[in-house]
């Protein structure tokens, strides 16, 4: 069994996956939020800090591409190779935020199986380096991730992550296992399977539904419980408390450092979207505590909530 960390745009940035891992053990990989993928001579890879490899000594770390283009895919990876020395990545054609499936990135080019058989054929045929998916089952009909798995069982790839849910449906309903068993049973790589794990009973429902699964991805359900991967492994957790104290704080200081005092406040404030689960904040709690608008009144009284939780 392993547990890999999801990429989440604007959250799961080096400095939060840094504090994640020091303060909690069970996550073995972890896939970077998506980089855009551009020709040679607009990179400034540089200017990455999130694929920094000194930010990034804890867990193995998979950059995760966005783009259509088949030449920037290549002259990116070649790049981030001779620059930081990575030799696996990972290709985001799942997001289903609006903005970039309009542009035909992410999900929105899900429809288009031809492009991205193109994307992966030159890949493979022009890098030496290790390439897989993160995927949806379509952005409107499981039948588009049917067409583009059939397609890949003819290419290398190191695996494939796919969430049982279309890009249409952003991440409101229930994963459409129904529809993901016809994937599950169409690919010849391996899955690593994604997708509303919030518990151990989620886990060991879909384990046992899928025994030849052995990759499991972690996001919202890691956001929601630091210590998901813990208990899904059979570690001990703890002082819980006096741990999630201590994580927490050490990372309100680093991003502190990093982004100042409102761009701390911002992110902490989109963090407590997820915390609520674990302080068991109500809708009317979490309302008040997102009014607030200075970092050390949000700080105080988010610790209260935790404090509370005993």
């Amino acid at each position: 069994m392993k547990l890999w960390l999801a990429p989440l745009h604007g959250i799961t940035n080096y400095m939060f996956r840094n504090t994640l891992c020091r303060y909690f053990a069970g996550i073995d990989f972890i896939i970077t939020p998506f980089l855009p993928v551009q020709e040679k001579a607009k990179l400034n890879v540089k200017n990455w800090k999130d694929v920094w490899p000194k930010n990034n000594a804890l867990r193995p770390v998979i950059p995760q591409l966005m783009g259509n283009q088949p030449a920037h895919f290549v002259d990116t990876m070649n790049v981030l190779h001779d620059t930081y020395g990575y030799e696996s990545f990972n290709w985001n054609i799942g997001c289903p935020v609006s903005q970039v499936v309009h542009r035909k990135r992410g999900c929105g080019i899900m429809p288009f199986a031809d492009r991205v058989e193109e994307v992966v054929k030159t890949v493979c045929a022009q890098t030496p380096f290790r390439f897989s998916l993160k995927m949806r089952l379509g952005l409107h009909h499981p039948d588009e991730g049917l067409h583009i798995l059939e397609r890949m069982n003819n290419y290398p790839l190191d695996f494939i992550v796919i969430h049982p849910r279309l890009g249409k449906q952003m991440y409101e309903g229930t994963p459409d296992l129904k529809a993901f068993d016809h994937f599950y049973n169409t690919t010849n790589h391996k899955i690593i399977y994604s997708g509303d794990i919030f518990t151990m009973e989620d886990y060991r429902r879909l384990q046992q539904h899928y025994p030849k699964i052995e990759d499991w991805m972690l996001g919202r359900g890691l956001l929601r419980d630091p210590f998901l991967a813990e208990e899904l492994k059979g570690m001990e957790t703890g002082d819980r408390q006096r741990r999630f104290i201590r994580y927490y704080q050490l990372w309100v200081e680093e991003m502190r450092t990093a982004r100042g005092e409102m761009g701390t406040l911002h992110s902490l404030k989109e963090l407590w979207h997820y915390y609520r689960y674990l302080c068991h904040l109500d809708d009317t709690e979490l309302r008040q505590l997102l009014r607030i608008n200075t970092l050390e009144e949000f700080l105080s009284e988010s610790l209260r909530h935790i404090e509370n939780q005993g």
